[in-house]
């Protein structure tokens, strides 16, 4: 088995600036609590939201891998909104496999969004999104996602390579269990140049600018044949104007 690529993370006062010069930045979970800041208990607190995910009912490969919610926010500095509830939509150019549909997801949970946390992690990452493109409100969609091998294998990222069609992009991983595989890799969107490692750290963060680079997961598989495997993360993308689909 290919031993995997550590991810290449930085300090928490550097992680805005190498988003800034590289397009991509890392940061070790064990970092977060000071960058955030939050407690572990905190965010133990909010693990709770993956125990209860309902199916993804669009998933055009026919899979039964990827459970989710999907709730939308309007950040405006320390300002956390959460806005009616609405459908996830990308266009094609983005996601030529389920872009150009409405997709109606299940909202994140109220005890979830109530989480004194919840709000203070949203407005963490809009800091991030105004040191990338200014301050300013951001539009945010937060997708709470379990890819499982129920399967045999499940892809993280069915669409391939891709852009979000948003400003920034933030993955949080929150938990793997009994799986291999789950490489992240990101690229330049107008570029050779590429990256590839393995999140493993509970609550480690990858940051993305969304208009520099692509990025992908690969597919994960269980680590035994009767044991069911899966891989959490907490995706949030922020973007400037509106949320797509609006404008």
């Amino acid at each position: 088995m290919t031993r995997p690529f550590l991810p290449p993370c930085v300090n928490p006062d550097q992680i805005e600036s190498r988003l800034c010069a590289e397009g991509f930045a890392l940061l070790a979970g064990s970092d977060l609590f000071a960058w955030l800041p939050a407690s572990p208990l905190e965010l133990g607190e909010l693990e709770c939201a993956w125990d209860d995910l309902p199916p993804d009912a669009y998933l055009r490969d026919g899979g039964r891998y990827r459970r989710r919610r999907h709730s939308c926010f309007v950040v405006s500095g320390e300002q956390v909104r959460q806005v009616p509830h609405r459908a996830h939509w990308q266009p094609l150019e983005y996601n030529a496999l389920h872009g150009g549909m409405q997709r109606w997801f299940d909202p994140v949970l109220p005890g979830t969004v109530s989480l004194p946390v919840w709000n203070r992690l949203l407005a963490r990452v809009g800091g991030a999104a105004s040191a990338l493109r200014g301050a300013q409100p951001w539009h945010v969609e937060a997708h709470v996602f379990r890819i499982d091998t129920t399967d045999g294998i499940g892809r993280p990222t069915p669409e391939g390579a891709h852009r979000d069609g948003v400003d920034l992009v933030a993955v949080f991983m929150v938990d793997r269990h009994a799986i291999k595989g789950g490489e992240s890799r990101v690229f330049e969107a107008d570029g050779p140049r590429g990256q590839r490692f393995t999140l493993t750290e509970p609550w480690s963060l990858l940051l993305l600018d969304d208009e520099r680079v692509i990025h992908e997961t690969t597919p994960i598989q269980p680590l035994a044949p009767d044991q069911l495997g899966w891989r959490d993360t907490l995706v949030l993308t922020y973007r400037r104007g509106g949320f797509q689909g609006t404008q």
